[in-house]
């Protein structure tokens, strides 16, 4: 009789870590700030979480402002003279307004303020208005920004953690992007 009894706790103990794994990640208190592409929690205390097909309708209503956080490296301000730059191409939801490096767990006030005026831009003001945020999947980058908002007084917030991602899987349209101007731009 033991020896079953034993068997299924070593077997157990072995299942745990990769049950640990499977699970959603918690939300933290604070933003997150580092490890950006990982798994991220199902909710935001404060938001309405989307699936694509809530995305989808939304946009297809017209009836919010979708914003994309994806980061993009600026140019460097120290290349030499004839050194080619190109930008990485960056295709997101029709309509979007790209701020990009605004989901980071720390902001620089100039960075802050560009978030904070691209979602004055967003909602033309309306506090109350609905605005979309998202990323690609697993990017904490939406969450960070969305979690932002909120924080600023917005109150109609919708996260979208699939992002791009999900979009371009259910064949919805995208078109290339050009981010707002960043503030040191």
């Amino acid at each position: 009789m033991r020896w079953p009894v034993a068997a299924a706790l070593v077997a157990a103990m072995l299942a745990a870590p990769a049950l640990a794994q499977q699970q959603e990640p918690f939300e933290p208190e604070g933003y997150r700030t580092d490890n950006y592409r990982a798994p991220v929690p199902a909710t935001l205390v404060g938001a309405r979480v989307l699936t694509t097909a809530d995305a989808e309708a939304i946009w297809r209503e017209k009836s919010g402002a979708f914003i994309d956080v994806m980061p993009r490296p600026p140019k460097p301000k120290n290349l030499p003279e004839g050194t080619v730059w190109r930008d990485a191409p960056r295709r997101n939801i029709p309509g979007s307004l790209w701020l990009p490096d605004t989901g980071y767990g720390h902001l620089p006030s100039a960075m802050d303020d560009y978030l904070q005026l691209g979602l004055a831009r967003a909602s033309r003001g309306d506090k109350a208005a609905l605005l979309v945020i998202y990323c690609l999947a697993d990017c904490w980058m939406s969450w960070n920004a969305a979690k932002r908002a909120l924080a600023y007084g917005y109150s109609n917030i919708a996260w979208y953690p699939d992002g791009t991602d999900g979009w371009e899987r259910a064949k919805l349209p995208t078109e290339e992007a050009q981010p707002e101007p960043r503030p040191e731009q």
